[in-house]
């Protein structure tokens, strides 16, 4: 069996789906979204043909190695999210022709069920507290909102307290909270909201800086025992290996489609319980990502939580895929996904309307924030 195709689609909200085909037949999907970015990532792939048509699909680790280091300049976003469409569908190729889960073929499951948590947001308590409500209405007992909109150099006590009457109203909801500061907060601000949070008993603080400043993250680390949680744009295990050595980080969230795919993540993973840090895996994206998010999270032994917006905000009838043929496969309940047991990644694509989909190819960009100010905000 030889590769023999690879496509690539474009797939509203902001998806970008990879196609993967035998020269006998087989097929298999992966998903190599890139917020914003999808035309860098779809060009990435014109080296990803030359180098792939003809390749034995069944050669997983080559093709990353190959992919990875053989043209010479490596890792960043565009190229690893290339790289984790490419792999996702190699394993469901793999999977769907031995007819086992991805899970089975890395080791077999850890455990039964997936924490998971989705996204609220609101400016006002009340707004949180019913947002919060009506996840908790889909089954789910965790969520994650966004920290603020605004905090630059210097804070006020009036939006501190607004975080923090935010957060207590999702915790009155019955809800376990995680908060994200997207990075937007500068490291003064971060550490007196940090503090101040520390008595809720969040699950995570989530980018109170940005990765970029691994210092800083370091001297919050030291300040706080709230977990704090990084990781969706590191995009190897080379670039999380800083923050696992300095003690910064407690809980790593990589994202199977920016850091090179299911197994790469799964390294990463295996890094970090050397240094008993957890793992909740990035995923804001769409129903591949998240199935290949589902196939590790089964055979991951340090698994902290699942992040997860499918079923929430998209695919309303289940028009593109199923899950293993059923449409409400992967619904929480009780605070927890089920673990597929279809082959590859479990999912069932409409291939016609996926191609139907595409012939619109959505120009989706990341929206721009500005302070009060007019200067730039983190998203």
């Amino acid at each position: 069996m030889k590769i023999g195709r690879i496509e690539t689609f474009y797939v509203p909200p902001r998806w970008l789906f990879v196609r993967v085909e035998s020269d006998d037949g087989a097929v298999g999907w992966g998903e190599a979204s890139l917020e914003g970015w999808a035309e860098a990532v779809d060009g990435a792939f014109e080296a990803l043909r030359d180098r792939f048509i003809g390749h034995d699909p069944f050669r997983i680790e080559d093709a990353f190695q190959v992919g990875y280091r053989g043209g010479f300049y490596r890792g960043g976003p565009v190229l690893m999210s290339a790289l984790a469409g490419l792999e996702q569908a190699l394993w469901d190729l793999k999977g769907k022709a031995f007819g086992m889960p991805v899970w089975q073929m890395l080791g077999g499951k850890v455990r039964e069920r997936i924490r998971a948590y989705a996204w609220i947001g609101g400016d006002r308590p009340d707004d949180i507290a019913e947002a919060a409500a009506a996840r908790r209405e889909q089954g789910f007992s965790a969520v994650k909102m966004n920290a603020t909109a605004e905090l630059d150099w210097i804070g006020t006590p009036r939006l501190f307290h607004g975080v923090v009457a935010r957060v207590e109203a999702a915790q009155a909801a019955g809800m376990d909270v995680g908060l994200d500061f997207h990075g937007r907060v500068h490291r003064p601000m971060a550490k007196q909201l940090a503090k101040l949070l520390e008595p809720l008993g969040l699950l995570f603080i989530e980018e109170p800086l940005l990765s970029e400043n691994p210092e800083g993250l370091e001297q919050i680390s030291r300040l706080v025992s709230t977990p704090i949680a990084l990781g969706e744009r590191l995009h190897s295990r080379w670039d999380f290996k800083p923050f696992l050595t300095s003690g910064a980080v407690d809980i790593i969230q990589p994202d199977v489609s920016h850091c090179g795919g299911i197994l790469e993540a799964r390294k990463i993973a295996a890094m970090a319980e050397a240094y008993d840090v957890a793992v909740a895996p990035h995923c804001p994206l769409g129903p591949l990502a998240l199935a290949s998010c589902v196939q590790l999270a089964a055979c991951t032994p340090n698994l902290a939580i699942q992040e997860m917006s499918l079923g929430i905000h998209y695919n309303v009838g289940a028009d593109l895929f199923t899950f293993c043929g059923d449409k409400e496969a992967l619904r929480p309940v009780d605070g927890c996904l089920p673990i597929p047991d279809g082959p590859g990644l479990g999912v069932t694509i409409d291939e016609d309307a996926v191609r139907e989909a595409h012939k619109d190819r959505h120009r989706w960009r990341n929206p721009i924030f500005r302070n009060g100010d007019g200067s730039f905000a983190e998203w």
